[in-house]
């Protein structure tokens, strides 16, 4: 029998509004066994049913599944992946140039705390809650059961992701299939994805139509890509026509992924230089004027609310040194991937930074999240991904 959760009279009204998650000071009363990542009916104080969730220990007590006393099992998570992937074939990113894509992400796609993204063949499995770590061998086989593609293995890639206080130990590893090849290609681009080691599943899919977009600035541009993980936006900007691309991550396995995926692409091609080196010290040793198109993507500088005020200076920081260094005419694209910062916060910050160096900026486009990372209309907490493409005179 499903255990039931009781809520405080009146707590029921952001649920009523279809947000998806309940708040532990939002419960009244829990069954005395219930354990981490048990499937739990959300009732009202008066009695009513809310909806079928996963239970955790923490702030977030209870994920919403279904709005509705609704069986979660294999055939519930196979209609919700149907209906994620019927959603990026209409978004047209399941063709023979375009293998890799996300295909469900969180609340954006009615499945709190599961993050899915495809390789090719290869389904990379995040999960961020513990009832989607138990749940992640029927979600596996549901993946293999879906129509219209195929997929052959499903690695397990949660170490890092579950709260720490559940003690669940998971282990990375293929749930079903095993290596084929870690190649996948984006608008026609190949590239090298690292999900066994490397940051996130092991390639930044949020980022695509952004590098797509910097494709179209960089002809004939000296182009300086910071924090450049796997390098994708260096080898968009290389096919753009860029007069030279350098590279920049503190991580030195990072740099040589960098490198073996320009190689890939463009083998031989001198434009491209890549150094593994702090990125503050690199652009304050930067000589002004040495580039004219710079991309800032540092990683999250808040994951919570109380590094924000330090994550804003630190926005604020790397930007005007960028604002400073950048030639005249010089074109910056520069993100916030910390869901803890806002929209305005993140532009406030990157105003600050162009106002301290006294240059004058024009916004040229205001980036977000691509199509394939939706947000919950009833979940604004999904939008995390903010970016700016600046003129800089």
């Amino acid at each position: 029998m499903i255990k039931e959760v009781k809520l405080k009279r009146g707590k029921e009204g952001s649920l009523d509004r279809f947000h998806p998650w309940v708040f532990s000071g939002a419960i009244a009363s829990l069954p005395k066994d219930i354990e981490e990542g048990e499937i739990v009916n959300v009732r009202a104080d008066d009695g009513r049913l809310i909806g079928t969730g996963h239970y955790q220990i923490g702030s977030i007590a209870v994920r919403i599944l279904d709005f509705s006393d609704r069986k979660i099992d294999k055939d519930f998570f196979k209609e919700r992946l149907t209906e994620s992937l019927a959603l990026r074939n209409a978004l047209g990113l399941m063709r023979p140039d375009n293998t890799a894509f996300r295909l469900v992400h969180g609340e954006g796609d009615f499945l709190p705390g599961l993050v899915i993204d495809i390789y090719g063949n290869t389904a990379v499995l995040q999960a961020h809650s513990p009832g989607m770590h138990f749940a992640r061998n029927i979600i596996a086989l549901a993946l293999t059961e879906l129509d219209g593609i195929n997929i052959r293995n499903v690695y397990y890639k949660s170490e890092t992701t579950l709260p720490y206080k559940a003690s669940l130990d998971p282990v990375n590893d293929y749930l079903i299939g095993g290596f084929e090849t870690n190649l996948a290609t984006e608008n026609g681009l190949q590239f090298y994805v690292d999900w066994l080691k490397g940051q996130k599943t092991g390639f930044f899919v949020d980022q695509r139509e952004n590098r797509s977009l910097l494709e179209k600035f960089a002809r004939g541009r000296k182009v300086l890509n910071m924090f450049c993980y796997t390098g994708g936006f260096s080898f968009y900007a290389m096919r753009g026509g860029a007069e030279l691309v350098h590279s920049v991550d503190s991580s030195s396995k990072a740099i040589t992924l960098t490198s073996a995926n320009v190689e890939l692409n463009f083998p031989g091609d001198r434009r491209h230089e890549a150094f593994a080196e702090d990125a503050f010290k690199f652009l304050d040793k930067m000589e002004k004027g040495k580039y004219d198109l710079i991309i800032l993507d540092p990683p999250a500088f808040a994951k919570h609310r109380s590094a924000l005020k330090n994550a804003l200076r630190g926005y604020q920081r790397i930007n005007a040194r960028a604002f400073e260094k950048i030639a005249h005419g010089g074109i910056l694209f520069t993100f916030s991937c910390s869901q803890a910062v806002s929209r305005e916060q993140f532009r406030l910050a990157v105003f600050s930074a162009a106002a301290q160096t006294g240059r004058k900026v024009r916004i040229l486009h205001q980036l977000t999240q691509p199509a394939d990372h939706p947000i919950n209309i009833y979940h604004p907490e999904g939008e995390y991904l903010k970016g700016l493409v600046l003129y800089v005179e």
